[in-house]
């Protein structure tokens, strides 16, 4: 293997690739990875000498921590190749602080950004043939930091593992989805951690889910914790309503994640003249939009599809259908933000970062 050193980044490079044996027109998401991973471990108090090395299994001790008392956050970002072969980023400033604001809540030890920018420019150049031009296809980048400490001591961990994984993705469409409106699950409470990417928030989902699914659904819009009297988020994305020609979504909280396509919709669509209110919204008031017909569209936002549009929704037993509008606001969006994620305008917002 070849040995080299790229500014702060130890790297370790593969004898031959393995995206050969890769088949880019059939790509399950998030079950292939590149040839290549970033590593760096946390012990004695400080961040130890990043790395760059083969993708392959880690070694641990069955009392890791993570194991044991969860502590464990990620970050989703993509990486996007424009035609003429550049790659890009979609603010990954905003990846960088988020995923150090969830470590803080988990009393995890913040990363260094000079680490995670060098990390990440490296491991993308080194893995450079994993992303393909063409509009849907990119490479969805994972960092994520778990507690490595053995032991099983109710306490934070002394030791930690921050990695980078990366997988090529294709275009993320599953057709429009329906969704239930949860009357006694939550994702979040106040005063928790719901607006932190913690593994934990995503773990305690699936149950309520798989309910959802044996009734006809795809996905659970939670409401909050307190009186489920308010809409909050769609799956694991943020959640918007069109009620005639206003765009509704909940404020961010200690409860909902601060998504970074949520916020980007908003920027887009408050720059365009569309009316946006963002404040608490209600259930009572999307089943009468529902049913009085001024409910226009449902849509969730989240890196992975970016924009998911609904087409009904449940609540206490009664089914809504949504009906399909010609000129969505979703796919208008939707098309307005990939443009610029893949160098096909102008960036008036200065989102794009090189790499």
């Amino acid at each position: 293997m070849k040995n080299t050193i790229s500014q702060t980044v130890e790297v370790n490079q593969v004898n031959e690739s393995k995206i050969g044996q890769v088949d880019f027109e059939n790509l399950d998401f998030g079950k292939i990875f590149t040839d290549h991973m970033f590593v760096c471990d946390y012990k004695n108090g400080s961040w130890q000498t990043p790395k760059i090395i083969p993708y392959g299994p880690l070694t641990m001790e069955p009392s890791a921590r993570v194991f044991h008392y969860g502590q464990a956050v990620f970050e989703g970002m993509k990486a996007y190749k424009d035609d003429n072969g550049d790659t890009f980023l979609f603010r990954p400033d905003e990846n960088f602080k988020r995923i150090n604001k969830s470590s803080e809540r988990l009393a995890i030890p913040e990363f260094p950004e000079e680490y995670f920018f060098d990390g990440l420019n490296t491991l993308l150049k080194l893995d450079n043939a994993w992303i393909k031009s063409g509009s849907g296809n990119s490479l969805y980048i994972r960092p994520f930091v778990i507690a490595t400490q053995a032991s099983v001591s109710a306490s934070e961990a002394d030791e930690y593992k921050f990695l980078i994984i990366c997988s090529p993705a294709q275009s993320y469409y599953s057709g429009d989805v329906s969704v239930l409106v949860a009357e006694k699950f939550s994702r979040s409470a106040s005063g928790g951690f719901g607006y932190a990417k913690a593994a934990g928030n995503y773990a305690g989902q699936f149950y309520p889910t798989k309910l959802a699914k044996e009734q006809g659904y795809q996905q659970v819009i939670w409401t909050d914790s307190n009186t489920h009297e308010y809409m909050e988020e769609a799956g694991t994305m943020n959640v918007f309503f069109r009620i005639n020609d206003t765009l509704l979504t909940a404020p961010v909280s200690d409860r909902i994640l601060d998504g970074i396509t949520r916020k980007s919709l908003i920027s887009i669509a408050e720059k365009e003249g569309y009316k946006v209110d963002v404040r608490p919204v209600k259930v009572s008031e999307i089943v009468a939009a529902a049913k009085d017909g001024s409910l226009k569209e449902v849509f969730g936002a989240g890196t992975a599809a970016v924009v998911s549009p609904v087409k009904s929704f449940g609540y206490k037993g009664e089914h809504y259908e949504i009906e399909k509008q010609e000129n969505s606001y979703a796919s208008y969006f939707k098309k307005v933000l990939m443009d610029i994620q893949y160098n096909k305008v102008e960036d008036p917002f200065g989102w794009r970062y090189k790499v």
